[in-house]
């Protein structure tokens, strides 16, 4: 549930504004308005975009379809966008479902004896998949052939049903979780990095102009610095400051109001939001820095270790605030000046064994 108190952003996995994954409250109808048709609107991932037109441009010159495409990365920065303008550029089917979806071999049976020809069919989180769907999925990605077992014991007997030829895209968050056997399947694999905060502000610029929303340059670049390279938190957050411009301002999102909503929401100048700072605090002020076991930072703020695990350790680390050592998670020192402490001199540190991460603090 909620918290009234914090507004929402210390609650269960999926409910801060400042998590890539996706909320299910939010309007899908609107969600979907906001995503781009066409490579040409798809803004960032120049080297992904650049390939992607090439091998495009090459399947439909030879009348054949793509090959299979595993796009992998972070949540949140546009997989099944990009899946999807795929399809488009194609000029083909787009068929959608995720791993977790795909419970029975029959399940699987049935989405890919439906595909026309040349067809794209997306598997989202295609690492959760369990190994008996993967089993049936090997022939007929190489082979587009469905091997069904007729009847049981004695008399069970093999069953080959050709497919039409289609293309498999699978997005995945975990690319180290797929089993060899099926990573070795995908022809085309490409890697989706965080975006730039130009990049972000430009994306937001165009959304805001889809929703009919004002917003000036400063006010998108206010967003966008505090979205943690992912357009999905970059979308939610300017739906929220609209609301405060709307209330508070003319209509139109400024680099004042912008700034003056996200601090209301208690996400700082670098994108942290109000869990990630008593991570940090508790770390820093309860521990002294550090070491600390996850489990124990856990208990002491009252989360679940998942939560920090999979939502907070991730961009702490990006931001070099957070090392992880065999004796467990310490506070380094841009961690400390962020925070507004002082930075342990290094005879101090070198005591809980964390010299290495404050020798260099004042340069």
């Amino acid at each position: 549930m909620l918290k009234t108190s914090d507004m929402g952003f210390e609650g269960e996995l999926g409910e801060r504004l400042v998590d890539p994954s996706p909320v299910p409250s939010e309007s899908e109808d609107l969600d979907y308005s906001l995503r781009p048709q066409t490579l040409d609107e798809y803004i960032g991932q120049d080297k992904v975009k650049d390939n992607m037109k090439v091998f495009i441009q090459a399947a439909k010159k030879r009348g054949e379809p793509l090959d299979h495409v595993l796009l992998y990365g972070p949540p949140g920065l546009g997989k099944t966008t990009l899946s999807g303008i795929i399809a488009h550029e194609l000029g083909v089917n787009f068929r959608v479902t995720s791993g977790p979806a795909i419970e029975k071999p029959g399940d699987l049976a049935a989405l890919l004896t439906n595909l026309n020809e040349n067809d794209v069919l997306f598997i989202d989180e295609i690492h959760r998949m369990s190994r008996a769907i993967e089993e049936i999925l090997y022939p007929a990605m190489e082979d587009f052939a469905l091997d069904i077992i007729i009847g049981k014991g004695p008399s069970a007997r093999s069953l080959r049903v050709d497919l039409n030829k289609f293309t498999l895209i699978g997005a995945t968050t975990r690319a180290g979780q797929l089993t060899s056997p099926l990573r070795d399947r995908f022809g085309v694999i490409q890697r989706l990095e965080l975006y730039s905060t130009d990049q972000l502000s430009e994306i937001i610029r165009r959304s805001a102009a889809i929703l009919g929303i004002a917003c000036d340059a400063k006010g998108a670049a206010e967003i966008a610095k505090r979205a943690r390279g992912t357009p999905r938190i970059a979308n939610r957050l300017l739906k929220r400051v609209r609301d405060f411009a709307e209330v508070m301002g003319n209509g139109k999102i400024t680099g004042d109001i912008a700034d003056i909503a996200l601090n209301r929401l208690e996400i700082d100048s670098l994108g942290l939001d109000s869990l990630d700072k008593r991570m940090l605090d508790m770390m820093i002020k309860g521990y002294g820095g550090g070491p600390v076991g996850l489990e124990t930072l856990a208990s002491a703020i009252g989360e679940e270790s998942v939560t920090l695990e999979d939502v907070c350790e991730p961009f702490l680390m990006q931001l070099g605030f957070i090392a992880r050592t065999p004796r467990g998670r310490c506070a380094t020192a841009p961690a400390y000046r962020h925070m507004g402490y002082a930075v342990p001199d290094a005879p101090a540190a070198s005591e809980s064994g964390q010299q290495s991460f404050f020798n260099d603090s004042d340069s």
